[in-house]
């Protein structure tokens, strides 16, 4: 999805410096869009009126450019379509780590801060397109199996989107982490759990029509199987590598 000639990390700036911990982030854009593209729900955070708000979502990526909608009478989408500064963040759990401190307790995670200006989609065509790319992302070909959205709906829908202008990861992949002396002295069970999401699985609609099989396209999802794995492979199947 990358233009040719496109710069392979972000630059670093004020905005997307990693302070705490600097050794932990990333700017590179492979790193950086494999977190977002293995994720399903972002929080954007925007400022209406001097107060801060942040809205949870659903989004997508396409090149450099992120994706979400929301009713077209919310407060989010009404402030957006504006064309203010958002920042858009999501956050992988991926582990709990007990130590032998308070201060050494933590969790290993992949985070991705995208910072950009929203911006409304006005065209029709493009937000069609757009409504049936974010079926897609998730569910790979769904869109032409079901029945594109009414008059109503469409116009209930609002398309947001922003070029990611800077963006920045970070990641925290290590086992229990001490100070040297608090191993031998301090007797407390320590340890790395584990965190994934997984599906769970399927429960068929009781007014399904008979006969119906689950599409070829939904191969990805196996019960059992880690949702941000699943969201990477339906993301792939859809826009590519």
């Amino acid at each position: 999805m990358e233009a040719d000639g496109a710069a392979p990390s972000f630059a670093v700036s004020q905005v997307n410096k990693v302070k705490r911990v600097h050794e932990r982030g990333r700017y590179d854009k492979k790193t950086i869009y494999e977190i977002l593209d293995a994720a399903l729900v972002c929080h954007i955070a925007y400022v209406i009126d001097g107060r801060p708000y942040c809205t949870p979502t659903s989004f997508w990526r396409e090149g450099d450019h992120l994706y979400w909608h929301g009713s077209s009478a919310s407060r989010m989408i009404r402030t957006q379509k504006e064309g203010v500064d958002v920042c858009l963040t999501v956050t992988h759990l991926d582990a709990l780590v007990m130590a032998r401190s308070g201060f050494h307790h933590s969790v290993n995670y992949r985070a991705v801060m995208a910072f950009g200006k929203a911006h409304v989609i006005d065209d029709v065509d493009h937000k069609l397109k757009l409504m049936d790319s974010f079926i897609d992302r998730i569910y790979p070909g769904r869109s032409k199996l079901i029945r594109q959205p009414n008059k109503q709906e469409l116009k209930a829908t609002t398309m947001m989107g922003m070029e990611i202008e800077t963006a920045s990861g970070k990641i925290r992949d290590k086992h229990v982490a001490d100070d040297e002396e608090d191993y031998d002295a301090v007797p407390a069970w320590s340890a790395l759990y584990p965190v994934t999401q997984v599906l769970g699985a399927p429960s068929d609609c009781p007014r399904q029509l008979p006969g119906l099989a689950r599409p070829d396209d939904m191969v990805d999802f196996a019960p059992g199987d880690r949702l941000d794995e699943i969201m990477t492979k339906t993301y792939r199947r859809t826009f590519g590598e």
